[in-house]
């Protein structure tokens, strides 16, 4: 964000804001954020944060499933697989495989609580059933949840996910149909339908998680339980570097009846910084890790 004056803004209670966020006013400082329609605003775009969180985190657990089994039925040497130090899944999930004709299953599950490396909370399960044959051009991949729950968010529904071997551009990508529902600690919840195009566009080249680096696009709505909808569009990929715990850069539009507001994730640092622009006025949000 640009140098400007700046005013921190005082803790704000509300169910959302309990999740310990910190706002900062970027345009002028006297501004102030005390209606409740910038209250409402805001904490529309502190959640849109923690699902691109959530949708990121799981996929990276899916791709790493998918990419440790595809390793291993590649090839039998011990040399040409992740050791501990480099996966990226955790060491407290437990794998369990069935292999059948029409498909492999993979459960990832959690237990009661396993902290995963970037200091995530996960329980629970999640289920794949993915394509047989992992020497095909496009692999696809289903996967739903069972009783699982991320930093206390509890997930529910089913992706589709179809991964290419090569896009247009000689890089692995994966097209991914969300229907899910994210359940937060108040009760509150959301439904988020839409797809997410995912480009793995560093780090092809080795084993090592930590340097790979991915490009998002893509669309998808979110509707409450009260009813009301809005949509989410990246208008700039968002940069996923497995090396940050955070979205690095890309911005998204959030539109909701005649009304839209900028997401902005950054330059590409690696900070817990997002700005949010809406009726001229630029909020800065600190995206803190939470915990149990």
């Amino acid at each position: 964000m640009k140098n400007t004056k700046t005013q921190k803004i005082a803790p704000i209670i509300t169910s959302l804001f309990l999740l310990g966020i910190m706002l900062v006013s970027c345009n002028n400082e006297n501004d102030s954020i005390t209606d409740n329609s910038s209250l409402y605003e805001l904490s529309e775009a502190f959640e849109t944060t923690e699902i691109d969180d959530v949708s990121e985190n799981v996929n990276d657990i899916v791709e790493s499933a998918y990419f440790e089994l595809a390793i291993s039925n590649l090839s039998k040497s011990q040399d040409s697989k992740t050791n501990n130090n480099n996966r990226f899944l955790s060491e407290c999930v437990t794998i369990t495989k069935v292999i059948t004709s029409q498909y492999i299953e993979l459960t990832l599950d959690y237990g009661d609580a396993c902290t995963t490396k970037k200091e995530d909370v996960l329980s629970g399960k999640i289920q794949m059933f993915i394509s047989p044959n992992l020497e095909d051009k496009s692999v696809v991949i289903d996967y739903s949840f069972d009783n699982f729950y991320f930093n206390d968010k509890k997930i529910e529904g089913s992706v589709n996910k179809i991964r290419t071997r090569s896009n247009e551009n000689g890089n692995p990508q994966a097209v991914i149909n969300r229907d899910i529902k994210i359940t937060w600690q108040d009760a509150s919840s959301s439904l988020i339908k839409g797809e997410r195009k995912r480009e793995w566009i560093e780090g092809t080249d080795n084993l090592l998680w930590a340097d790979n680096v991915f490009s998002i696009t893509g669309n998808w709505t979110i509707t409450k339980r009260d009813g009301n909808i809005r949509t989410s569009t990246i208008v700039e990929p968002l940069i996923r570097n497995m090396a940050c715990k955070f979205l690095v850069s890309g911005v998204v539009e959030i539109e909701k009846t005649d009304k839209k507001k900028i997401l902005d994730y950054g330059d590409g640092e690696c900070n817990d910084l997002a700005s949010l622009t809406v009726e001229g006025k630029t909020y800065e949000i600190h995206l803190r890790k939470r915990h149990r």
